[in-house]
């Protein structure tokens, strides 16, 4: 018996939500299987991560859903970062740097609503003032992300490492920042800004979820219909499928690279900025958690598809908040979550290749000796 494998021309979507299925649900079995060797009743757990996530159907009945806006409350940057990460790998420029675009956002917008009103650019409007604010955010992240993409551009140089290494330049200057430049005289010695006026502060919907999340739906309707719709959209798809065969249609790759950068940077920054306005209030010590990172794990298991992201970032949210109830009640470190969230992708990727392969067994032949 011999196995040979055979690529699929085309695999049909009954195919590929069974592989996906199976996997994510390998994924799970895997975790468990890591709780139980530690010791720890895995269905324990995943009951417990599921309430944190979503709470209990008797809060629900009470009107408490403190869980599920404490989930939203997470997926909205997360959405956003991922959605800035997608369009970037949708045309193969691996953008890594998504974190530290999010934080050079979180400072830009930060530094517009601390001392706009010293130059007399703030108006009584909360409305405008966001605006101003979520533009800044934009430019800034847009900027930072367009330095390696001109180095690639112009010099070569690999992306991935340029990313990579622009995320500790920005998070060492926002902490330097909140902590020296920034610091609040009347913060008590505490490390942080000082408090935003509240005519620069995003309004909530409930409990402590902001309008924030309109902004992350927006996007991430916004680039759907870029990619899926525009001729811009077409342009980094080809590239992304064929540099060779787009460099031949005349698409202007280089050209597109720096766009599609800063574009994938400017939402990145966004993102930053949408959490300082809706939910710290200011710029301190918290807000690099990872969501740059947990941002291409979210984008590859979506496809790269904008609306699927917007769903599994939900589902990514959900799994990092019960990680923090895990913590809380049963004393299990809030890591099991992105053990978690690592096994899905490793799974994932790995089911893929029963999308793109067959495997078949054949009966080997013998030959006689002539």
């Amino acid at each position: 018996m011999k196995i040979s494998v055979e690529p699929r021309i085309e695999a049909s979507s009954g195919l590929r939500f069974v592989v996906m299925s199976t996997s994510i649900l390998c994924a799970f079995m895997f975790g468990g299987l890591i709780m139980g060797i530690v010791g720890v009743d895995p269905v324990d757990t995943y009951v417990a991560m599921l309430e944190g996530a979503i709470g209990r159907p008797e809060y629900w009945s009470q009107g408490q859903f403190y869980s599920i806006t404490e989930t939203l409350v997470k997926a909205i940057p997360l959405m956003i970062t991922s959605i800035a990460v997608g369009v970037a790998f949708k045309m193969l420029f691996w953008n890594i740097g998504a974190e530290g675009q999010l934080v050079v956002g979180a400072i830009a917008g930060s530094g517009v609503a601390l001392f706009a009103k010293d130059y007399g650019l703030q108006s009584p409007y909360a409305g405008i003032n966001v605006i101003l604010m979520c533009l800044a955010g934009i430019m800034g992240g847009g900027l930072w992300a367009l330095i390696p993409a001109f180095l690639k551009t112009r010099f070569k140089v690999n992306e991935i490492i340029t990313t990579l290494m622009f995320n500790y330049v920005a998070i060492l200057w926002y902490q330097y920042l909140f902590n020296v430049v920034w610091k609040d005289p009347e913060g008590m010695g505490f490390p942080g800004t000082a408090k935003f006026d509240g005519v620069w502060i995003l309004g909530r919907i409930s409990g402590r979820l902001h309008w924030g999340l309109g902004i992350a739906l927006f996007s991430g309707l916004l680039v759907w219909i870029i990619l899926d719709k525009s001729k811009w959209g077409y342009e980094i798809r080809v590239i992304g499928q064929n540099i060779k065969a787009a460099v031949y249609g005349g698409i202007d790759v280089n050209g597109n690279v720096l766009k599609v950068m800063l574009f994938s940077g400017g939402l990145a920054g966004l993102a930053g900025t949408v959490e300082v306005s809706g939910v710290s209030y200011s710029l301190q010590e918290g807000l690099s958690v990872g969501y740059g990172y947990t941002a291409i794990i979210v984008s590859w298991l979506s496809r790269l598809n904008p609306i699927a992201i917007m769903i599994v970032s939900v589902v990514f949210a959900g799994i990092m908040v019960g990680g923090d109830q895990i913590q809380m009640t049963m004393g299990l470190p809030s890591s099991v979550a992105y053990v978690l969230q690592g096994a899905m992708l490793f799974f994932v990727l790995g089911g893929d290749f029963f999308v793109r392969y067959r495997m078949t067994l054949t009966k080997g032949q013998r030959h006689a000796d002539s």
